[in-house]
């Protein structure tokens, strides 16, 4: 639903407490002590059938019999109670309810029936729903605490979202302690309702936070939710603890991949691509939303470490390299400025140890010094209460030279008393300070991970060639295996897959019996691979089924037999339908794996690693999401050990041709939601080629007999490309009508170059010189469940000559248009054409209303809206709004 009414909950006129008690202790009598007198400046009504006042307060038998309209309900009345109070409410107008109670879905099928009877009740009358189970919710600037917690909040930057009710008390505590304020508190309960996703969106655009922490226990929506994330992880930092690191899954895999792609290895790839940080513990949650909030981001993770005592600056190096941190090369300048203004005994080296004599002066010089080096990507400054210099002065100096660098400057002040001050007054400037140099750097390397997701959501990918036919043959080799009860296509027919979309493959032959087996190693040509054929055997290594470096017929007659017998031996209930025939690959290479599973939550995943008998061994591995581009699969390459090998080694490895199969290999992977396994393994690589070897698709009977969303099993829309179509303009220039790619943003960027002040002005209300790289990017890298833009290129690629957009509400119920032509392509019907191309998109997409915003001096569009049946409203004397009604 989005986030309607949403601000109901979070910023309610009037609430009513239904539940609400005089018994001392009971979630009732908290709920209603923590609204009132508190200086809540809305009204608060207690709703209790049995009651005429609680609390001193006239209470109300029902919610119908309150004679105001009512924003929020908070809900805390027995289970077998709730549903008919939310249809109650629902029938009075109230648009949020948040229930406290439990004894829903968790204590079994009575509850699930209950949750069901809820769900009804919200789908009729639109309400918003938090809970069941939520410990509710906290607004500090407008002193809301709708909790029935025992501590309240200060106001501060920080939307702090919690899975777990208890651990949301906790964090309360924690933060009281830590003097840490938030924007929210939102305890989730079971999000029978509003989810994760839900209030991402509606905190990333609020303009209280500055950042948003999660604790999360499992993403009940996870498109929704990666969604959103990828949305305002760019704005606004997105921390996350996840509970839950160890899974034992009981289920059977068929594959390597499937054993392979544990469920905290996936949130973790999820997570990444999605711009979001994942941190250990609860402490580092808030130390890193306060950090990325307060300074700017570290490019690298090269840290200087500036210390008045050796011990603590060990330490910290200690913590910053087995964090997988560098200590900085300082560059012979900055040594030698050092060397001029320390005595000789000090260190000069990272950690630079300027000794407990040091006072205010050194300090400031020694900053001064290492702000300037170009190595240095953040700095640490340690500072411990033996010294000669007051804590306090050198936490001034070290505000003063934060404001005159774009470099992160994280502070350790060890001790209490002036310690304890000087740290209030770093925090209090934006310069984060902590008690411990350890906590201090994993900020640091929490703040460089966060930079490396964003560079994925930022990063321009280079033009790789992928068809996007899907080849229906193979689809009917799916169904064929399906119907005959297969789970696992043999090796031949995976085969055929990788061949169709251009993923080198071996040329592979099968032999029903000995004689074919002749005929066919000739055809190859010796020596040949000869593995054993059989749908019951999966793993062919595990019943010796194959047999390398076949150099004779006469070898290969007796090796059909012998790999008959083992096929037999291995299984009794094994089928033996033949050998494939492969030809042996002599040349020196290296074994990888690529492979994709479904997950339960998130979907088709990709895997890449180190490939062969022993992957499963090594778990030498990295997951990814489809779609991939180049960047996503360099990225993904990137995170193994074999890949740094195979960059390192002497052989020539094409790591682009690496790429192109990865690309493809994700297009594969979105077109056909009837795989729920698919390995190649081994894809061996030598100096310029690859080439798979085996592979193994595994199906998905249960989603085939019940049949398949449209990229349902996707939890990252993929290129739209049912809106690519071909169109002629007025005077025959032909042109391609397409989705807009990440990889077009050198031909966006030479559109808008193109474009003269007036147009400039017309699409964007100012002028604008040169677009950056992040601004383009964000125009051309889009989430195609939220946004899609449509550009007409002409037919020989060299140029975007126009670009009409949509870009959807979260409720998605309506969104906004955009219409942009180049001037020299004005007047042609292109204009036109794109209104009606956005108009058919939001149609498709559900919309039920569209708008745009329209300079009132262009005529042209304003003419053209007119007679499109856009209905036209002026907002003020420069700008009129046009909409237009979808259904």
């Amino acid at each position: 639903m989005g986030t309607e009414n949403l601000d109901k909950i979070f910023n309610p006129k009037r609430i009513a407490v239904i539940g609400a008690s005089d018994r001392e202790g009971s979630v009732g009598a908290k709920l209603l002590r923590n609204l009132i007198g508190v200086g809540y400046s809305g009204a608060v009504y207690p709703v209790n059938p049995f009651r005429s006042t609680v609390q001193g307060i006239t209470a109300y038998p029902s919610i119908s019999r309150i004679p105001w309209q009512v924003d929020l309900a908070i809900i805390a009345t027995p289970a077998h109670t709730v549903p008919q109070i939310i249809e109650e409410c629902g029938k009075a107008g109230v648009s949020g309810a948040i229930i406290i109670s439990a004894g829903f879905k968790e204590s079994g099928e009575e509850g699930e029936k209950l949750e069901k009877q809820i769900l009804e009740c919200r789908n009729q009358y639109g309400m918003r729903i938090i809970g069941p189970n939520s410990l509710g919710v906290m607004r500090p600037k407008i002193k809301l605490n709708a909790t029935f917690a025992n501590k309240t909040t200060i106001p501060g930057k920080i939307a702090c979202i919690s899975q777990s009710a208890a651990l949301c008390a906790s964090m309360l505590d924690w933060a009281s302690e830590a003097n840490i304020g938030f924007s929210a508190v939102v305890s989730t309960g079971s999000m029978l309702d509003v989810d994760l996703g839900d209030l991402i969106d509606y905190f990333g655009n609020d303009a209280q936070t500055r950042s948003i922490v999660l604790y999360l226990e499992s993403v009940k929506n996870a498109r929704k939710f990666m969604s959103a994330a990828r949305g305002f992880a760019r704005a606004k930092p997105i921390v996350v603890v996840k509970a839950g690191r160890v899974h034992e899954s009981s289920e059977a895999t068929f594959s390597h991949t499937g054993a392979l792609c544990g469920e905290d290895t996936v949130y973790e790839a999820a997570f990444r691509r999605a711009g979001v940080v994942r941190v250990e513990a609860i402490s580092d949650l808030f130390n890193c939303a306060e950090a990325l909030a307060m300074q700017p981001n570290p490019r690298g993770q090269n840290l200087t470490i500036i210390t008045n005592a050796g011990g603590p600056g060990i330490m910290a190096t200690d913590s910053l390299i087995c964090g997988g941190g560098k200590l900085s090369v300082l560059c012979n300048e900055t040594v030698q400025a050092l060397k001029d203004v320390l005595p000789s005994y000090c260190s000069i080296i990272n950690p630079i140890d300027i000794l407990e004599e040091a006072n205010v002066e050194r300090f400031r010089k020694v900053l001064e010094i290492c702000l300037k080096d170009p190595n240095s990507d953040g700095f640490l400054v340690i500072y411990t209460p033996q010294g000669a210099a007051d804590p306090v002065e050198v936490a001034e100096i070290v505000v003063e030279f934060s404001k005159k660098t774009t470099k992160p400057i994280l502070t350790s002040f060890l001790g209490e008393d002036g310690c304890r001050k000087a740290r209030q007054i770093l925090q209090k400037n934006g310069v984060p300070s902590f008690a411990a140099p350890e906590q201090a750097v994993s900020t640091f390397m929490y703040m460089h991970s966060y930079t490396q997701n964003l560079e994925l959501l930022y990063q321009t990918p280079e033009e790789l060639s992928v068809d996007f036919s899907i080849p229906t043959f193979l689809k009917e080799i799916l169904r064929k295996a399906y119907d005959e009860g297969c789970k696992v296509l043999t090796q031949p027919e995976s085969l055929q897959f990788l061949d169709a979309y251009n993923i080198p493959t071996i040329k592979t032959l099968v032999a029903r019996n000995s004689k074919e087996a002749e005929a066919l190693a000739s055809e190859v040509g010796y020596p040949v691979v000869m593995k054993a054929l059989s749908p019951q055997i999966t793993h062919k290594t595990k019943a010796e089924g194959v047999i390398l470096n076949v150099w004779s017929p006469a070898e290969l007659k007796t090796f059909f037999s012998e790999l008959a017998e083992k096929v037999k031996s291995f299984s009794p209930e094994a089928e033996f339908q033949g050998v494939v025939i492969q030809s042996m690959i002599r040349k020196r290479g290296y074994e990888l794996l690529v492979g994709s599973k479904k997950d339960p939550q998130f979907g088709s995943v990709i895997l890449f690693g180190m490939g062969g008998i022993n992957a499963e061994l090594s778990k030498d591995i990295s997951i990814g999401f489809p779609p991939l581009n180049q960047v996503l699969a360099r990225r993904l390459m990137e995170r193994t050990a074999i890949y740094r090998y195979l960059q390192s080694c002497e052989d020539s490895i094409n790591i682009k041709l690496l790429e192109e199969i990865l690309v493809k290999f994700s297009q594969l992977v979105i077109d056909f939601p009837e795989i729920k396994e698919i390995d190649i393994n081994p894809l061996i690589v030598s100096k310029g080629d690859a080439v798979a070897v085996d592979a193994r698709i595994v199906l998905d009977a249960e989603g085939m007999s019940q049949g398949f969303q449209l990229h349902g099993h996707l939890v990252i829309a993929p290129y739209p490309r049912k809106y690519i179509a071909q169109w002629e303009l007025k005077d025959g220039t032909r042109v391609v009508l397409r989705p807009i790619r990440p990889e077009d943003e050198s031909l966006l960027d030479g559109l808008f170059k193109s474009l003269s002040e007036e147009t400039m002005r017309f699409r964007f209300f100012q002028i604008i010189k040169n677009m950056s790289h992040e601004t383009l990017n964000r125009y051309c890298n889009l989430d195609y469940d939220r946004e899609v833009a449509v550009v007409a290129e002409l037919n020989d690629k060299s140029k975007i000559i126009g670009v009409g957009r949509v870009i959807l509400e979260p409720g998605r119920n309506c969104g906004e248009f955009a219409v942009v032509v180049g001037d020299q392509w004005q007047g042609r019907g292109l204009g036109s054409k794109l209104v009606d191309y956005t108009i058919d998109i939001g149609r498709d997409m559900g919309l039920e209303t569209m708008y745009g915003y329209i300079s009132t001096n262009n005529s042209k569009m304003i003419n053209l809206c007119t007679r499109k049946g856009f209905e036209l409203k002026p907002i003020d004397e420069e700008i009129t709004k046009a909409t237009f009604k979808l259904s």
